[in-house]
């Protein structure tokens, strides 16, 4: 079984016997991903997000300049890095390449050792901006990601669900009197707090692709792609008594003898047009209501026809689970 951090690699070529020498000189070291035509290349980039792309200048209908500039447009896709295969050699070509995004040049006939080399540097520098990517957008009192992260995830997230027809969900967190907590106990033991109950939430959001922040202060958000209504929920009571047996003593709270959270749940399936805060704004509001129903307890609402316009009135609570 690979490793789950083996890097993958596109090959984009009309010809399958260019694919398969890249494929023999790479192969073992990456995962290798090919396309014959520039439109499954930019279908199975969206699926799959490469490490790089080894993309075939010269193809029929859609060539690779083309491919490139779709790419270096697209906000899911910009930052993979491309590499053009071409056999020619001509300055004014590579010149063009590199002026529309790519980051270097393998020319046929291929040099294994050479092509080897060369995919080797690019993949190395792209894990380099990746884990620079991944510390810049951590939060550094709790771990998590912080609230430049959410916003990029969820608009990312938001972006590929409209495209998928799939469902989205969003969970708002917000501790409990933390005002309180802080006067009572001090800014310290508030700080050990936060740090706690960040790592609770984590470890309960536990598939990869759930991503939980520190949306602000004492808030928390995790945004659940291809989740229901019934999973974000379950996912949000199961957050708010983990958070619950850590059993943090918190004598000014009037919901509870200890720390304990609300939480807000919004699900919808984006429609292209749709904004993603749109999700965001209903989560708030189901945050919102939790709190004022007494906290510590979910309240959840699924968002349909109301994000392109229909009232609030058409909007109903679908469960609130408290303690």
């Amino acid at each position: 079984m690979e490793p789950v951090d083996t890097q993958k690699i596109l090959i984009v070529d009309d010809i399958p016997s260019n694919i398969q020498v890249l494929n023999e000189t790479l192969r073992g070291e990456y995962r290798i991903f090919f396309a014959t035509s520039g439109r499954d290349a930019l279908k199975l980039a969206a699926e799959v997000q490469p490490d790089l792309i080894l993309l075939d200048v010269m193809m029929p209908e859609m060539d690779g300049r083309e491919v490139c500039r779709w790419l270096k447009a697209e906000p899911l896709l910009r930052d993979i890095p491309v590499v053009f295969v071409t056999a020619m050699a001509q300055e004014d070509d590579e010149a063009t390449g590199l002026e529309l995004g790519a980051v270097d040049y393998i020319t046929k006939p291929f040099n294994p050792a050479l092509v080897r080399l060369r995919v080797r540097n690019h993949l190395e520098l792209k894990r380099q901006r990746d884990l620079l990517a991944r510390l810049s957008s951590l939060d550094g009192l709790t771990g998590v990601a912080n609230r430049r992260a959410f916003d990029e995830t969820l608009d990312r997230e938001w972006r590929r669900a409209a495209r998928a027809g799939s469902e989205l969900a969003l969970i708002m967190i917000d501790i409990d009197h933390f005002k309180a907590y802080n006067d009572r106990y001090g800014h310290l033991a508030g700080d050990d707090c936060l740090r706690r109950v960040a790592r609770t939430l984590a470890a309960t959001s536990v598939r990869p692709a759930d991503f939980l922040a520190r949306f602000g202060g004492e808030e928390f958000a995790c945004v659940l792609p291809e989740t229901d209504a019934a999973g974000a929920r379950f996912l949000a009571e199961k957050m708010r008594r983990a958070v619950g047996e850590l059993a943090v003593p918190h004598v000014a709270s009037p919901s509870a003898h200890h720390v304990s959270i609300s939480l807000g749940v919004a699900t919808a399936r984006p429609s292209p047009g749709d904004l993603p805060k749109t999700l965001l704004e209903k989560a708030d509001s189901m945050l919102y209501l939790a709190k004022d129903l007494g906290r510590n307890r979910v309240q959840a609402v699924v968002t349909g026809n109301e994000l392109r316009g229909v009232g609030e009135g058409g909007v109903a609570p679908l469960s609130s689970v408290g303690s």
